[in-house]
């Protein structure tokens, strides 16, 4: 997450005035969450004119973004933070969103599971190495975990 939550707004902005599920009531609560718990962030007067009716919701969403933007990192942090709060399926589907979930990640998670299995189905196999490398891997976990793959490493070498 190296983006700066300005950057990450201007990259999500056509996404948010696009998507549909951004609604009158939704973005009527957005604005409402960022005028009163951050009224230097939208004041009273920027509030009444982002909740005129009279303008379609895509247009208020636009004019609302760009002018969070022009408010600086912790305007546009607190709009996905209010974003997160009302609306939250649309802050999930975010473009910047998905790419924090994207292959990588789980390529990074399946590679640690196919570690863990590889090295659980040799130290079956009466490999000594691999219940030494499994001690030797509970030095950096937290206590509880620590214990247990002692524990099992102990066990496995009085076999």
């Amino acid at each position: 997450m190296g983006d700066s939550f300005h950057e990450q707004l201007i990259e999500d902005s056509a996404f948010l005035k696009a998507d549909r599920r951004l609604d009158t009531e939704l973005l009527d609560k957005l604005i409402l969450q960022l005028n009163r718990i951050y009224p230097q962030i939208l004041s009273d007067k920027e509030a009444t004119k982002f909740r005129n009716l009279d303008v379609p919701t895509s247009v208020r969403v636009g004019e609302l973004l760009s002018h969070l933007q022009g408010k600086g990192e912790e305007a546009c942090r607190e709009f996905y933070r209010a974003l997160h709060l009302h609306v939250e399926e649309v802050y999930y589907s975010l473009p910047t969103r998905l790419r924090l979930r994207g292959p990588l990640f789980f390529l990074g998670c399946f590679s640690v599971a196919v570690g863990m299995a590889l090295l659980y189905y040799y130290s079956e196999a009466k490999v000594t190495g691999g219940s030494r490398a499994l001690g030797m891997a509970a030095l950096g976990l937290k206590r509880k975990a620590q214990e247990v793959l002692i524990w099992y490493t102990e066990e496995s070498l009085m076999k």
